[in-house]
């Protein structure tokens, strides 16, 4: 009897990011994650063994247009969705922010690295736990001082917008102190945070060698 098995089989293990030193709280064939010991961000590392969904790595409007209607669902605003290279692997970089009960927003900042056949993301979840909200209220003053906004009838003008499409008004848009300019005031909100994590696992990430030999994802 012959027996057949895929020498391109993949695992979760076929990627490693920088150890943080976390608390490890799931461990198995489909996800790994950390929590940090502030217990306020968890890390994940997600292997799913089924074709992405995707609708495209190489259109980025179309990409942008499908988490923008996903994430509106939940009430929630693209704060950036991009196209990279991670090595030799093209991957998505997202951005999300979801309004939290009763008042914050959770950030959710993760890597989309398809296949043809799988997928792995690499998920950070962070959110506001304390000093809600001021951030937005510190830039939000700075700003209306700089006549970059304006107070209206409606609270503030020029102040939320998606960051690729000007006339999409759903969902919980991104606001002007969540650009990464202003990052460097405020090193302990969670955005930042997110920021800083996924940019270091953007340079430190490693693909084991046996990824080479699986299909690319092709749209």
């Amino acid at each position: 009897m012959i027996k057949l098995f895929n020498r391109k089989k993949a695992t979760i293990n076929s990627i490693s990011i920088p150890k943080s030193g976390w608390i490890i709280e799931q461990n198995n064939r489909k996800i790994k994650q950390w929590i940090n010991p502030e217990q306020t961000i968890a890390l994940s590392v997600n292997y799913f063994d089924t074709n992405p969904d995707l609708p495209s790595i190489t259109k980025i409007d179309v990409i942008r247009d499908f988490y923008r209607d996903q994430i509106s669902k939940y009430n929630g605003g693209l704060i950036q969705v991009d196209v990279i290279e991670l090595e030799n692997y093209e991957a998505i970089k997202t951005i999300f922010k979801i309004p939290q009960e009763p008042s914050g927003m959770v950030y959710l900042a993760s890597l989309t690295i398809p296949f043809q056949n799988c997928s792995y993301v690499i998920k950070i979840q962070a959110p506001e736990i304390e000093m809600i909200g001021e951030r937005d209220s510190i830039i939000a003053t700075r700003l209306v001082k700089e006549k970059k906004i304006f107070v209206g009838g409606n609270g503030y003008e020029n102040w939320l917008s998606d960051p690729y499409d000007n006339a999409f008004d759903k969902g919980t848009l991104m606001n002007k102190s969540e650009e990464v300019i202003y990052d460097i005031d405020f090193e302990n909100h969670p955005l930042t945070q997110a920021r800083k994590l996924i940019s270091q696992i953007e340079e430190e990430i490693e693909f084991k060698p046996k990824l080479e030999k699986l299909n690319k994802f092709e749209k």
